[in-house]
């Protein structure tokens, strides 16, 4: 059984602790008052993984409400790292999320009842309920939900490589686009009308060891030649996660902020650098028009879309200073010649 006394701490709810969610972990346990943490999972295998890095795991499908009826009063502070589901326009998943969130408290009893994934330490899933759920319920009522959602620059579409900043209207121009604007639209909603202080990160690509192109090189897989190819911007995945965890604490209400890095590279000249740094072999350049006959779809939506991101409410408002500043700099630290 979970003691009671662990329930009265403040809690954060991590939705979709994958990578990034993992690497925030231990941020958010290094705080001076740690708080608990609890991960939302559909996969009861993962229960012995989440553990073991200090999050309780919790079942609950997005896509399954009736799954997420015990998260009812259960965070003050809510990482919502989730994608939404892949067809349509609107995000379905951050729309049952916020339902579940928003259940009257005397819902929080009845979810009481559910059971918690545990997993011992031979690897073994059982389930527990845990003790005190109403008190802590209680305990929060009153208390301001801190919510911050990981968004997707790709909301703003293509802007022909300008630098902007979170004032640029969104524009999306795909269906992966348009869900993410379809949750932060949601999630801005919810906030004015429940008391929520919602804060929008808004998040380019994500590099780190282990999330570089390397196997898009080694196959060799063409970039665009100079003339038609695309402004890219990047965060490392340890920024990312102290990025969301800053949030938590520091975001402003209903307020966007870019998640970039000070990175100024091409899409074809970001490769090139992964390239030189690992010993590896240049990609193929080629046109556009060769490229639609060549390249996936995905791929190609990725190559219609240039800009180039300031990050300036990044570090006056959330006052965080980047650990890895460019590609540059983390590809020279971990350079592989």
């Amino acid at each position: 059984m979970i003691a009671t006394r662990n329930l009265r701490r403040a809690r954060v709810l991590i939705v979709g602790c994958g990578d990034v969610g993992m690497r925030a972990l231990p941020l958010l346990h290094a705080r001076a008052a740690a708080p608990r943490v609890v991960a939302l999972t559909h996969h009861p295998k993962r229960a012995g993984e989440l553990r073991a890095a200090g999050a309780t795991p919790i079942s609950g499908d997005l896509d399954v409400r009736r799954s997420l009826a015990r998260l009812a009063g259960l965070a003050r502070d809510v990482l919502h790292l989730a994608p939404p589901q892949r067809d349509g326009d609107s995000d379905r998943r951050t729309r049952a999320l916020i339902a579940a969130l928003r259940r009257p408290r005397r819902s929080v009893a009845r979810a009481a009842a559910s059971h918690w994934l545990h997993a011992d330490r031979a690897g073994k899933t059982s389930f527990i309920v845990p003790d005190g759920l109403r008190a802590a319920a209680k305990r929060r009522d009153g208390q301001r939900t801190r919510f911050v959602y990981a968004s997707t620059t790709g909301v703003y579409g293509d802007c022909a490589g300008a630098w902007i900043d979170e004032t640029r209207p969104a524009r999306p121009a795909n269906e992966r686009a348009r869900r993410r604007v379809s949750a932060e639209r949601q999630l801005r909603a919810a906030g004015v009308k429940s008391g929520w202080r919602v804060s929008i990160v808004r998040i380019p690509g994500i590099y780190a060891a282990n999330r570089l192109p390397i196997a898009r090189i080694e196959k060799g897989m063409p970039a665009l030649a100079e003339p038609d190819d695309v402004y890219t911007n990047h965060i490392h995945a340890d920024d990312l996660a102290a990025i969301l965890v800053r949030a938590l604490a520091r975001g402003r209400a209903q307020r966007v902020v870019n998640a970039s890095d000070d990175t100024d590279l091409r899409m074809a000249d970001y490769f090139d650098r992964v390239a030189d740094a690992y010993g590896l072999t240049r990609v193929p350049r080629i046109s556009r028009s060769e490229a639609q006959t060549r390249l996936e779809p995905v791929t190609l939506s990725f190559m219609r879309e240039s800009r180039r991101l300031a990050n300036t409410r990044l570090k006056r408002e959330l006052g965080y200073v980047l650990r890895h500043p460019t590609v540059d700099a983390f590809l020279k630290q971990n350079a592989r010649r």
